[in-house]
């Protein structure tokens, strides 16, 4: 009977993920149910009924550099006191990074720019157009600020050299938004890889599973993935396995507590 029971609760959680999640990220979100099941057990059961996730090659994406850009100026925050990376964060809001990547569609390209927290992993900005421009990229930080997702003694936000993250327009946007820009190395993936990784994801998880015949359809699609799987549903590291939004809630929520007398 526990056995049919959590048959049961594999198959309908890898339904409600709509295959795109696997053995390790069902066994989290199960046990977020109150589901105490092992990952050795869910995967036997994903064998038994021949349940797989979905996933393909991740497509690699290149980045236009500006070699006119003024960049001197700006450090790389994002290593520790020994000048290793360090993508870590305890505070919601503080460290963000972010990155742009091409979706094809039958009516051309779609461009989209995502902003990361890195204390919960969570999509707390994107923009979507059919254009790369700098507009792009400060519209999903815009975002982020509106939505009241960035912290109120500022930020921090690392991205790669691509032109739109190096120019005068973004910068200017920063300083007046209280964001301080980071950057690492030209050419050197792992100094992005938090937003590469994401990218990862959305591809092999969706959008190469599907074909879009619109922007507006790609869109809708890709923020669909974003928000109600992504940001809500998918464990993640970063979130101590929970959603995302799961754990910014709980960060809120013990912000708000009184502290003890």
């Amino acid at each position: 009977m526990r056995h049919e029971k959590l048959v049961d609760a594999v198959t309908t959680k890898f339904e409600d993920a709509k295959g795109k999640a696997g053995r390790d990220q069902l066994t989290k979100m199960l046990n977020e149910d109150g589901v105490n099941v092992s990952a050795p057990t869910v995967g036997a059961i994903m064998r038994e009924k021949g349940l797989r996730a979905v996933r393909t090659q991740a497509w690699k994406k290149t980045t236009e550099q500006d070699p006119q850009a003024k960049t001197a100026h700006i450090e790389n925050h994002m290593l520790d006191a020994d000048g290793n990376r360090d993508f870590s964060s305890q505070v919601p809001g503080t460290r963000l990074c972010g990155d742009i990547t091409y979706l094809k569609t039958g009516e051309g390209w779609l461009y989209l720019a995502t902003v990361i927290d890195l204390c919960t992993g969570m999509v707390i900005g994107w923009n979507m157009d059919k254009h790369m421009r700098t507009s792009l990229c400060t519209g999903a930080l815009e975002m982020a600020r509106d939505h009241g997702y960035l912290h109120e003694d500022g930020a921090v936000f690392h991205s790669d050299r691509g032109s739109q993250f190096t120019s005068a327009e973004f910068q200017s946007w920063c300083a007046g938004n209280n964001i301080t820009q980071s950057m690492g190395r030209t050419g050197v993936c792992w100094d992005n890889a938090v937003a590469e990784n994401f990218f990862s994801h959305l591809k092999t998880e969706f959008y190469h599973h599907h074909s879009f015949a619109s922007r507006l359809a790609a869109r809708t699609g890709v923020m669909e993935y974003i928000e109600a799987w992504y940001n809500r549903k998918r464990p993640n590291a970063r979130a101590g396995g929970k959603a995302p939004a799961a754990a910014l809630a709980a960060h809120q929520t013990r912000d708000q507590e009184p502290l003890a007398a």
